[in-house]
């Protein structure tokens, strides 16, 4: 079974990703992890943080001559910026108990947080609630494309809207489509509506305010029955959603048509089913983005997230100061105007994931060249249905 863990705090001195499961064989890449974790720190509306920060993994343990040994694969990410926050973060010195955070962000962590765990300011949480735990999860991710990639499945992502710009219809089937993501600023492929969104984003730079939007997630080639529809937590579109809103600042998941299917009729909403001996069976429609009765049905997975956001603003909203009860500004923390781009990237990883461990699970083994050979009499298997 695979499984990863994250570990560190936002301000501390590194991040640590550690991936169980990978199986033994399996070429693994490094560049092509730091080309992840480059790909989350760009993004027109970044914070200053990523001006101080170059991620790159320093791989600690399972791993040889670029090929997997089949036991935990352990990965560091230094934060360079704990340099300036050695004192704070130590995890040797005692707390001076100076310059108490005691005034909570709204939409974040720091209320809930400081009062589950009873603290007397909320620094402990928002080190790690921080989105800056994602880079680890970008490099766990990245190991598990690598896997996918050996079965010719692919995720990607785009940034579909920000605010209230949206991007116009286009076909995803094409290169020039993902070339045009990879290019742009915005991880979006409509260079009108990208324009649109840079404006937007000076606007909000310029009030002090931040913004959300959407992100496309899309996985090719994914083959048929990853998940089951025998037991709610094998469903492999709830095992999609849970690990796409745990992302932070993400609010909302669809598939396929998602909300739409609420405005039609039973006749309009669902992928009708063809067959012919070239394709086998096929839908000439994909509404459903990919997942019917909580397995993959052969079509593209189509996943819509939505991200609220985010709460740190430098124009603070209203909060109530903790040790005084009065009515108080939010402390302003340095963040991002507008993160999207970035968590399309830190969404990928986070599909990559759980179909990768679908796959696995599917398949079975602990060696790529029995996986492969399992896959394969699968394929063949079918093919006579």
């Amino acid at each position: 079974m695979i499984k990863f863990t994250t570990a560190g705090e936002s301000h501390g001195e590194a991040l640590v990703a550690i991936v169980e499961g990978i199986p033994t064989g399996l070429i693994i890449d490094v560049n092509s992890i730091d080309l992840d974790l480059a790909r989350r720190q760009k993004g027109y509306g970044r914070g200053k943080r990523m001006n101080i920060e170059t991620d790159k993994v320093k791989i600690l343990s399972g791993i040889r001559h670029l090929r997997a040994l089949g036991s935990p694969i352990a990965m560091l990410i230094f934060n360079r910026d704990f340099k300036n926050w050695a004192d704070i973060m130590s995890p040797v010195l005692e707390d001076p108990g100076n310059d108490p955070l005691l005034r909570p962000r709204p939409g974040h962590a720091d209320l809930p947080g400081l009062m589950k765990y009873g603290l007397k300011d909320f620094r402990d949480i928002l080190e790690r609630a921080s989105a800056r735990e994602t880079a680890a999860r970008v490099a766990a991710g990245a190991v598990c494309k690598a896997l996918l990639k050996e079965f010719g499945v692919s995720v990607m992502s785009y940034t579909s809207q920000i605010g209230s710009i949206s991007v116009k219809n286009m076909s995803i089937d094409e290169k020039i489509f993902w070339d045009s993501v990879e290019s742009s600023e915005l991880r979006c492929p409509d260079s009108e509506a990208e324009k649109k969104m840079k404006d937007l984003i000076d606007e909000a730079y310029s009030k002090g305010d931040t913004l959300g939007g959407k992100i496309m997630v899309v996985a090719r080639n994914v083959p048929v029955g990853l998940g089951s529809h025998s037991r709610y937590n094998l469903k492999l579109d709830g095992r999609l959603a849970q690990a796409l809103i745990s992302i932070q600042a993400m609010k909302a998941v669809e598939f396929g048509e998602g909300v739409k299917l609420a405005e039609l009729f039973g006749s309009k909403a669902h992928d009708e089913i063809f067959y012919n001996k070239s394709k086998g069976f096929y839908r000439e429609t994909n509404r459903a983005g990919g997942i019917e009765g909580g397995m993959s049905n052969g079509e593209l997975i189509i996943i819509t997230c939505t991200m609220k956001p985010i709460p740190s603003l430098v124009n603070s909203l209203a909060s109530v100061n903790l040790k005084t009860k009065q009515l108080a500004k939010a402390e302003a923390i340095r963040s991002d105007i507008c993160a999207v781009p970035a968590a399309g990237v830190v969404a990928e990883a986070a599909v990559a994931i759980e179909l990768a461990k679908a796959l696995v699970e599917k398949f079975g083994g602990d060696c790529i060249e029995d996986i492969k050979k399992s896959v394969n009499n699968y394929k063949e298997r079918i093919k006579s249905i």
